[in-house]
This record gives C-alpha cells, structure tokens and sequence, in this order.
C-alpha cells in the first residue's frame, strides 16, 4: 500500500521497545499506514503476540527480533537485522525506570538507565540514521517524558535519561533536517500501558493518555519541529513546570505525583 506516509518514511519502521503498551501501539499505527515492521524487544513471546494480532488485521510485512537493548553490540546487531531493509523510520520507544530513591537502588541498576534509555537510543539514532540521509528522506522518533524537564524524586535517574534524550533530538533535528530527515521527541505524560497498570498508583494521573493517542500524536507531528507534547492537559503542564513555576517548585510537584509509585 503506497501512501504520502509510506512514501515518506517508508517502506520499513524499526520499533524499539515493541512488545507491549505504546510500542505495539506504534505497530499497529505503522501497519494501519502501510509500513512494513522489524519490532524489537526482549521478550519474545510478547512480540510474536503482536506480529499475530497485526497478521490478522493488516498485510504488512511483520519481523520480530528479540534483542537486549542495553547490550554493547547493539550496533552490530542493528545493522546485521537490517541490512536487507530499506528502513525509512526509526523509532526508540524502549525505557528502563528503577522506582525509589537513588541510594536504595543498586548501582548497577541505575547504570542499566544509562545503557537503555541514554546509550540505546544514542546507538539506534547514529545506526539507522546513515542510509536515511544518504536517501534524503527519513525519520527518527525518540520517546522522553514530561519527566524531562525538571528534577523527579524516586524516578531521578530516568527522569535525567529522558532529559538526555529531549537534548539529543532537538541536537539531531537540527543537524539532519537539512538532509531530508525528520527528528522528533515525543515528551508524553502518564500513558495507559501495562506498565503504568503495574504500579500502585490508584486511578490515572491527570493527563494520562491511551497509548494509540500518543502513538497516533507523535506519528502526526513528525516533520513539524523538534518536540511534541501529546494531550492538551500535558501542554498546560508542561507549560506552567517550565515557564511560570521556580524550579523549585517544579520539582516539588513532581514529588507529589510520584510519591506512591512502587
């Protein structure tokens, strides 16, 4: 199925961080476009759940790869998965986020943020991105948080990461635009994912979105400018934390809202 979409950012999207929540929502978007998928994630199982539920309702081609994000040859095994593609989307949704203050976590869980959320998408974005500007056409979509902008009590660390990744992308736009490749960062809120079900919040946060609204949200905005915030609620947030507020009252409200996460 050929679309302005597909001739665009097509014929293949790679998916990182696939295998449930928002990145099978953005499968099942890119397969609705017409865009061939390569999916990666850890969990196989997962992964071949969602090439099943797209055989069904798409003809797209579906691949899946099982891959460790964080490991040290990820860049190999990036070009080794698609070397036969002709990959015109890239998009990094995967995250690890520790939950508690920095000292009672392990330091080598904290270092595993680094290696996921920092050095993942660092890698993924430096490896696909070659072929795309030599093309000149193309897009790179990286998933940060509202989490980003400000300092977040018991999920500090992954707040920084996501920080990282906002600096990255807006670096990114600015340098591959000119080459005919789009760079986003999608700054989402709170998003109903099994995740989010895991933790012991009680009822959603103000803001919270489905995970095919922010999947939806951020595929529109690609080409539109560096940075996108899904959901009106999270544009107001977003906009006092950032622009009215001392920073330290920011981050005090960012303790409120994370305190009893677990």
């Amino acid at each position: 199925m050929s679309t302005p979409f597909v001739s665009r950012y097509g014929p293949w999207a790679v998916v990182a961080g696939a295998s449930e929540g928002l990145g099978a929502a953005f499968a099942e978007a890119l397969a609705a476009r017409g865009m061939n998928l390569l999916l990666l994630a850890r969990r196989a199982e997962l992964l071949a759940e969602v090439k099943e539920r797209l055989s069904v309702t798409t003809t797209v081609e579906v691949r899946t790869a099982a891959c460790d994000l964080a490991q040290a040859d990820l860049a190999v095994v990036l070009e080794g998965l698609t070397r036969d593609l002709e990959v015109g989307l890239a998009i990094y949704n995967a995250a690890y986020a520790p939950i508690g203050p920095v000292l009672s976590r392990s330091t080598d869980e904290l270092l595993r943020v680094i290696d996921v959320n920092v050095r993942g998408p660092l890698v993924f974005a430096r490896t696909l991105a070659p072929a795309m500007v030599a093309r000149g056409r193309g897009g790179i979509a990286l998933m940060s948080s509202l989490a980003g902008f400000q300092g977040a009590p018991r999920i500090a660390t992954y707040a920084a990461s996501k920080a990282f990744n906002i600096v990255l992308g807006e670096g990114l736009w600015s340098e591959l635009s000119p080459a005919g490749v789009d760079v986003l960062v999608s700054c989402a809120g709170a998003i109903r994912t099994p995740g989010y079900a895991r933790s012991s919040i009680k009822g959603d946060a103000p803001g919270t979105l489905d995970a095919s609204v922010v999947a939806e949200k951020t595929l529109n905005s690609l080409g539109r400018g560096p940075t996108v915030v899904p959901g009106a609620t999270n544009q107001l947030a977003r906009f006092f934390l950032g622009r009215l507020l001392p920073r330290r009252a920011a981050i005090a409200i960012m303790a409120k809202n994370t305190k009893d996460l677990s």
